[in-house]
């Protein structure tokens, strides 16, 4: 892999395909699960996929390229949903936190691809899904959430370990699916 300074013709397309990618991922149906009040999503398995595979800039790039699709009001959430409205309501931070959380991720993977053992680079990719795309994800959207619903902190934080077990599991599969990729062809993290 070489290091450039220049964001080139290449980049753009996989921004693009990450961005698509995480909107393929919402056309599937959210899962309800009657105790939690809002269902689960396999979009936050995308942006763990995007900053894992393509690296922190792109990565985030392609957060920010899928947010101003949902902003414009194309319908590229779980659910159909898009337009400004869903930046206002009291999840939107976990949303918004897809920005840092796959920059966080793609820094964590370029890190981890330098170990030479398969298990041992997997566990290192987990982490970096735990740390970006867990932890960031849901810091972002326990924050937003407590100030706009004016709970405290504890309260949402609370509320937001049910999805955790969800997030550990596509964090898993990522892992899975960058591994696979990984001995066919060579990512461009940089």
């Amino acid at each position: 892999m070489s290091q450039t300074a220049s964001f080139g013709t290449r980049d753009l397309a996989l921004v693009g395909l990450g961005a698509g990618v995480i909107a393929s991922l919402g056309a599937i149906p959210p899962i309800a699960i009657g105790v939690l009040p809002v269902p689960i999503t396999l979009q936050s398995l995308g942006v763990m996929l995007v900053g894992l595979m393509f690296g922190p800039k792109r990565g985030a790039l392609a957060c920010l390229t899928f947010l101003t699709l949902v902003a414009a009001g194309l319908p590229v959430l779980a659910g159909g949903r898009g337009g400004l409205a869903v930046f206002a309501g009291p999840t939107a931070g976990y949303m918004l936190a897809w920005v840092p959380a796959a920059y966080c991720t793609g820094i964590l993977a370029i890190q981890a691809e330098t170990l030479q053992r398969p298990l041992v680079r997997g566990i290192a990719y987990l982490a970096a899904n735990i740390v970006g795309g867990i932890m960031v994800v849901h810091l972002g959207g326990i924050l937003w959430l407590a100030a706009a619903s004016h709970i405290n902190v504890t309260t949402a934080m609370l509320g937001s370990l049910a999805f955790v077990p969800g997030d550990l599991i596509k964090a898993v599969l990522v892992v899975v699916v960058v591994q696979r990729v990984e001995g066919m062809l060579t990512l461009p993290r940089l």
